[in-house]
């Protein structure tokens, strides 16, 4: 028994670690080959990387930006957030440091750029993620996604597309002065949106905790389906509307119960066991008050 406790309490760090691998084969192999433009300060990092043709200045810089915002997600997300960060991003530049040089496609754009661009942003979303899922990041405006997905209750990766305004303008300036060619920067531009949006919508899709749903149960057994919300999530709660049938004209109650998707999975199966007779459906919201309680990163 002590045995099965001891590798739930690992599980987390080792898919934390996993992420931290995923993204850092991302960005050597897919990503930083094809010259785009990462998000936030990794784009800064990016974009003097390539200008100065160091892939150890990105390393080095990448690691001295999350430093700072590590240090924000610490005093305004969680502790346990920040250091399951922070091996994220230790994990990533060891990996980048020790990987081997591997070519998969050819970055030339009249080549295969095209595809590092897609993969990269696929798997790059993919390992933020697995670490959010494990109450991580990936570190940059990860660290800033959650906080103002806590604050706004936007998804996460929305952050992300914010932060690539001023990380790619200062990369596009750079490109420029380095080869004088417009072409050379519209062309950057293209598959650093390209990348940005497969990354972000990525994210998004595979990650919930912010998504907001509406669930509705129709059931004549409201007490016992209101029961199993509160006892599946003791912070949620629910609103009962009564109703007639149509069909048997026979008194009915409609549930209504305003939950993450990240929650739904669970609390439909605890409403199934409350009355396995009961017809239920949900849809996404939006707009939905601040004031809305979402478990924060702890």
């Amino acid at each position: 028994m002590a045995d099965i406790k001891s590798a739930r309490s690992l599980w987390p760090y080792a898919m934390i670690l996993l992420s931290g691998v995923f993204y850092a084969m991302a960005l050597k192999y897919f990503v930083l080959p094809s010259k785009v433009i990462l998000t936030g300060t990794e784009g800064v990092a990016a974009a003097l990387s390539y200008y100065f043709e160091s892939d150890w200045l990105f390393i080095i810089l990448y690691l001295v930006f999350q430093s700072g915002l590590l240090a924000f997600g610490y005093m305004k997300v969680s502790r346990t957030f920040a250091l399951r960060s922070l091996i994220v991003v230790v994990t990533v530049a060891v990996v980048l440091a020790i990987l081997p040089d591997l070519i998969f496609a050819r970055p030339e754009p009249e080549n295969e750029r095209i595809i590092l661009v897609l993969f990269g942003g696929l798997l790059a979303g993919s390992a933020k993620a697995l670490a959010f899922r494990h109450r991580g990041s990936t570190g940059d405006e990860d660290i800033l996604g959650a906080y103002f997905a806590m604050k706004y209750l936007r998804p996460v990766g929305y952050v992300a597309i914010l932060a690539a305004t001023v990380s790619t303008a200062f990369g596009m300036m750079l490109d420029l002065f380095k080869y004088g060619a417009f072409e050379s920067v519209v062309n950057t531009l293209m598959y650093t949106c390209i990348y940005i949006f497969a990354s972000a919508e990525t994210l998004n899709n595979l990650y919930h905790k912010f998504k907001i749903t509406m669930l509705v149960i129709i059931s004549d057994k409201a007490e016992a389906v209101g029961q199993a919300i509160k006892t599946t999530f003791t912070h949620r709660t629910y609103t009962i509307q009564q109703g007639v049938g149509g069909y048997r004209g026979e008194k009915v109650s409609m549930v209504r119960a305003i939950v993450t998707q990240e929650e739904l999975p669970r609390l439909t199966q605890a409403i199934i066991t409350a009355d396995p007779k009961c017809f239920y459906y949900h849809h996404d919201l939006e707009g939905v008050s601040r004031h809305y309680y979402i478990s924060p990163f702890s």
